[in-house]
């Protein structure tokens, strides 16, 4: 299979060349200097030259409070982009992956999110990748529109200063030997090879549509770090931080958990909890664990 992977160098499009090339697919990485999704010449252009038959879009403008700032700018991307894609694949009658966000909800409800519950953004990210949804779904009829929570993995975070939540926790403890996060926000960490194995999967299915896709179970981020600390050996002092002691610039869900009813409906989950992606994750980084236990 001919596969296009837009967002190649990102932290969750870098897993997902290396997962398709692991299956022997024909992988072409995409970066921001091969395409601009913003426009629509670029998009042609670049897709015609792959002919692929899947396309799979983990590109977006995801730094919430920049998207806060330039509002335009991020519809562009996140919708506009997405709307070109979506014309684009159709156009060549390739499937297409897009990756969605936890944050098309605005945690109200306390429970897991499944495919049926009503959006409702808190900010400017949340509005433009639910628009983004939206032509997806409206405009190429075979597509995955994939959201997903809380992903981190070994390539940079470039949005985020280039840590992840665990190498941020991690640094810290290193630095201060003391670290106090939130426990009132919840969410399921989602490793970036985990869902990267899951866009493969659905790559084989023609279950097009909506699937929230995510690893299983749910922590707050202070159960989260706790488990990071003690993976690791880590000497720290952990504490809950008030839920007002780190006040955010844009309003964020405060709950984003979400249930892959859809991929369970259709036999085609194959997550595993969040601790068993983490382990994994930290397992294959023996020399920094030393180091920092």
């Amino acid at each position: 299979m001919k596969i296009a992977v837009i967002g190649a160098n990102g932290q969750l499009g870098s897993d997902v060349v290396r997962a398709f090339e692991e299956t022997g697919d024909d992988v072409r990485g995409l970066v921001h200097s091969d395409i601009e999704i913003s426009d629509i010449d670029s998009v042609r252009q670049a897709l015609r030259a792959a002919n692929p038959d899947l396309v799979v879009n983990t590109s977006a403008m995801h730094h919430v409070e920049r998207c806060e700032e330039r509002p335009e700018n991020a519809f562009l991307v996140n919708g506009v982009g997405a709307r070109n894609l979506a014309q684009a694949t159709q156009e060549l009658n390739a499937v297409l992956i897009h990756v969605s966000t936890d944050y098309v909800f605005d945690g109200s409800k306390r429970k897991p999110y499944v495919e049926d519950d009503a959006p409702l953004p808190l900010n400017v990210y949340g509005n433009t990748k639910l628009a983004g949804e939206y032509f997806v779904r409206s405009l190429n009829p075979k597509h995955y529109v994939l959201r997903t929570s809380a992903i981190y993995g070994k390539n940079p975070c470039r949005a985020k200063g280039g840590l992840n939540f665990v190498e941020l926790m991690l640094r810290l403890a290193h630095e201060r030997g003391k670290v106090r996060v939130v426990n009132s926000e919840v969410v399921t960490p989602t490793p970036t090879v985990d869902l990267a194995k899951q866009i493969v999967a659905l790559s084989r299915h023609d279950c097009y549509g909506l699937c929230h896709a995510t690893a299983e179970g749910s922590c707050s981020w202070y159960e989260f770090a706790k488990e990071i600390f003690e993976l690791t050996s880590t000497q720290v002092q952990l504490e809950v931080a008030e839920a007002n002691e780190f006040p955010a610039k844009v309003p964020r869900p405060t709950y984003s958990v979400l249930e892959n009813q859809a991929l369970k409906s259709a036999s085609v989950n194959v997550f595993r909890n969040w601790r068993e992606g983490l382990r994994d994750y930290l397992a294959a980084k023996p020399t920094r664990m030393a180091t920092l236990a």
